[in-house]
């Protein structure tokens, strides 16, 4: 994702503060069916924590046939939905455990203070993933890491290379390929099934903002393009999705220009903008990417008014419309200091979801500082923005069953 704290190498120590976030996944690398229904078949209803309508059906063994029940969610389990919660320390408090059962969660993202070994982050992922499948959507949550390689990592394990480090050799592309199998492998034996990478931004000057970390392959668009979507395809075939970040690039910010402490703007123009920073992104999406993460920077050329993120110029027109993205849209930290000027957390959450986010990582700046009182908070906002209207019913469920679908094969 975009700008939550690195962690260097290691499953405790956070480092320095740049663009990327993370978490873990399931306990063991396979999938199970989202909640599906046939056409025909009748649901049974029960009551939610909260109070909501909750759907229990039967998984069908043809998904084919089936399509995703949105339509009979509770009001609280559809804007769960759109919900990646965080905690801190090693034991998943009682209200994230509640929120899953209740069936208004889509994931969880976890970061090194989450993980004391290996074998605890299994335990971990075990059991929030049997309340997931005894919730009433019987499906299993999406866990997500930031798994770059080089300093961002979440793991010990591959991939070891930085970007930069693969960018700069001879055969880049079997190393970006290899790194996006050694991920793959590495986070799928420890139940994760989302990593938030690759960075597919195309630095701009050496030492800046994105470069300082060694997180861009090259300042070659046609390079990082090449070899981000071999990292992706990759990484995919061992059955963890990919996240193409940070849509439309961060790679001409400049050094100070950390969209986690404070706000960005960056004036490429248009046509600079989809020469250069928009091409890996498009090859990511020809790859096949399951996922793309917005900034948090703002980019005049497309909205002079909102960050990328909460723009549904760049997510609805750019993304969706130009570059004929179909998959998950996911948002950097709902906390970060670039989006903080836009209002209150609930405030942010609603105009989030309104631009297209169809998932919102609810964690702070600082992995210390999560709770997940932040993903309930905006989980609420965006409940209520659906009861009085102000969010279209529609455009949530058509976000919701994206989600499930990702959730039953990432």
């Amino acid at each position: 994702m975009k700008g939550l704290r690195l962690v260097l190498v290691g499953l405790v120590t956070a480092a320095a503060t740049a663009c990327g976030g993370g978490s873990a996944s399931s306990s063991t690398a396979h999938t199970v069916s989202a909640v599906t229904v046939a056409r025909t078949t009748t649901a049974t209803s029960s009551t939610t924590a909260t109070g909501g309508t909750a759907v229990s059906v039967k998984r069908q063994a043809h998904r084919t046939k089936h399509a995703p029940i949105v339509t009979q969610l509770s009001t609280q389990q559809l804007a769960g939905q759109r919900i990646i919660y965080a905690y801190a320390g090693l034991k998943p408090p009682s209200s994230l455990l509640s929120a899953i059962r209740a069936g208004e969660a889509a994931g969880v993202i976890l970061f090194a203070s989450n993980v004391s070994s290996v074998a605890q982050l299994r335990g971990v992922i075990a059991q929030l993933q049997r309340v997931a499948l005894a919730s009433p959507l019987h499906t299993r949550l999406l866990m997500l890491v930031d798994q770059e390689g080089g300093e961002v990592r979440r793991l010990p394990g591959p991939p070891a290379l930085s970007e930069k480090q693969i960018g700069q050799s001879a055969n880049g592309a079997a190393l970006a390929a290899a790194a996006g199998t050694g991920a793959g492998a590495n986070l799928s034996s420890a139940g994760v099934n989302v990593n938030l990478a690759p960075v597919l931004d195309v630095y701009r000057r050496a030492g800046n903002f994105i470069d300082e970390f060694q997180r861009s392959y090259s300042n070659n668009p046609a390079t990082v393009a090449r070899l981000g979507a071999a990292f992706i395809s990759a990484q995919q075939r061992k059955n963890v999705a990919a996240t193409a970040k940070h849509f439309p690039g961060l790679g001409a910010a400049a050094r100070g220009q950390n969209t986690d402490l404070r706000s960005a703007k960056l004036n490429p123009s248009l046509a600079t903008l989809r020469a250069i920073d928009e091409v890996p992104f498009k090859s990511a999406i020809a790859a096949g990417v399951k996922l793309v993460m917005t900034s948090w920077a703002t980019y005049p050329a497309l909205d002079p008014n909102r960050p990328a993120g909460l723009s549904p110029k760049v997510i609805g027109g750019e993304l969706r419309g130009r570059l004929g993205f179909k998959g998950v849209t996911i948002t950097d930290g709902i906390d970060a200091g670039a989006v903080t000027p836009f209002g209150s957390l609930s405030r942010r959450a609603f105009l989030a979801a309104s631009a297209g986010a169809d998932l919102i990582l609810c964690a702070a700046t600082d992995p210390n500082d999560n709770s997940p009182s932040i993903g309930i908070t905006a989980r609420n906002a965006i409940a209520s923005a659906l009861d009085s209207h102000q969010l279209s019913a529609s455009a949530a469920q058509q976000a919701a069953t994206r989600i499930l679908a990702l959730r039953a094969a990432p």
